[in-house]
């Protein structure tokens, strides 16, 4: 069992073409031997954003603090602390922050999905994985 604050774990820059202000902690994953999820927490600057992009694989996510939108497809959905999102396989999404305090929120994910392929939408102009 590991137990262990949040701010210990290492902040990162997310790189992925397409984000803006968006950093990543990597807080549960294979390297802890979880067997089946990945726990991410985000943390996106007002007036930030996640790529516009869409998997073959599921989030679930939950707002812990701030405000934004989550694009569907072409719909923007608000978000506020308390909220949850499931995002199913190949749905294109992005997560926005309209507020101006930092959005944070918590994005599981398969361990399978780890280096797994994700495409950026046309709009953002390339693709990743």
């Amino acid at each position: 069992m590991r137990v262990q604050n949040h701010t210990q774990v290492p902040s990162n820059d997310v790189t992925m073409e397409g984000a803006a202000g968006c950093r990543v902690r990597w807080l549960i994953g294979e390297g802890d031997k979880a067997p089946n999820f990945a726990m991410r927490e985000f943390e996106v600057a007002p007036g930030g954003h996640t790529p516009k992009h869409f998997h073959d694989y599921e989030h679930e996510v939950f707002v812990l603090a701030g405000k934004g939108i989550v694009i569907d497809g072409d719909k923007e959905r608000p978000l506020a602390q308390g909220d949850i999102v499931f995002v199913a396989p190949n749905d294109v999404h992005q997560f926005r922050n309209t507020g101006s305090e930092p959005m944070r929120f918590l994005c599981l994910i398969p361990n399978s999905a780890t280096g797994r392929a994700v495409t950026v939408v046309p709009e953002c102009g390339l693709e990743s994985s």
